[in-house]
């Protein structure tokens, strides 16, 4: 038998390289009926987590490429690991590692920024920031949350910086600036429930127990089906998700590979 040689053709980017606005809905994924799934992040928050290898990076980082896309929108980002979010260095305002300090510091910074905007919309007798508005949108994507809160640092640092992550994520929505965090460990002492019930969308990826999937989705989803502990642990970035219409929806998110990210970080800095 012949062997029949194919050209080689490069994989394309799964997402489209054209700017976009930070006020369009962002494609995360696609549904169980192969329907595409939409959200729309300014004025919100969203929080990701599962356990390890579950695919939150794959929704983490859909969300940050199109974030870097919006010529309205600047990133502020934090990474305990480094690497996770380090792909995207170039194409931020801000970047921290792992370094409470640090991330303490660039807190406050953007908290004084919420402030300033807040003093301009209160001159312009305005309450929100409007699309084609004065100022860019920014989005504080954190990576590995319970390392700040929780793991690095001393009690009083760990404190001081979830009171203002709180503080930001409570207040920072009208001011157009949008959080969103990520966790391998959805628990109780990671995600405080005054913090947890703030971020109005929620994505739960494959945890460990009943009791992990409600922390992220919120108390008692489980008993009517929405359950991320019945996942299959190959079934990576299928996650439920808890956005528009108040029921969780059960997605896998786009996966973009470390060449995908190269060429979105590429077209933004090019």
């Amino acid at each position: 038998m012949r062997a029949i040689r194919r050209r080689f053709r490069p994989r394309a980017c799964p997402i489209d390289l054209a700017p976009t606005s930070i006020w369009d809905p962002i494609r995360l994924g696609i549904d169980e009926n192969a329907c595409p799934v939409d959200i729309t992040l300014i004025y919100r928050n969203i929080l990701l987590a599962g356990e390890p290898g579950a695919g939150k990076s794959g929704g983490l980082n859909r969300i940050t490429a199109h974030a870097a896309l919006a010529t309205d929108c600047r990133l502020w980002l934090m990474d305990g690991k480094r690497v996770e979010l380090g792909l995207w260095r170039r194409a931020t305002d801000r970047f921290v590692g792992p370094d409470l300090a640090e991330a303490i510091d660039a807190l406050g910074e953007l908290q004084a920024e919420m402030d300033r905007r807040y003093d301009q919309l209160d001159a312009d007798s305005a309450r929100q920031i409007e699309r084609n508005d004065w100022t860019d949108a920014i989005m504080l994507v954190i990576d590995e949350l319970a390392y700040y809160s929780a793991t690095a640092g001393d009690k009083k640092q760990r404190d001081q910086f979830s009171l203002l992550l709180r503080d930001i994520v409570a207040r920072g929505r009208a001011a157009g600036i949008i959080a969103v965090a990520a966790t391998q460990r959805p628990s109780h002492d990671i995600i405080p429930v005054s913090l947890r019930d703030l971020f109005g969308y929620r994505l739960a990826f494959r945890c460990t127990t009943e009791t992990s999937s409600d922390i992220i989705l919120g108390h008692g989803w489980h008993t009517r089906g929405f359950d991320a502990s019945t996942i299959d642990p190959e079934d990576r970035g299928v996650g439920w998700l808890l956005a528009e219409g108040g029921i969780p929806r059960r997605m896998r998110c786009t996966w973009l590979t470390d060449a995908d990210i190269a060429s979105v970080v590429a077209a933004v800095t090019s």
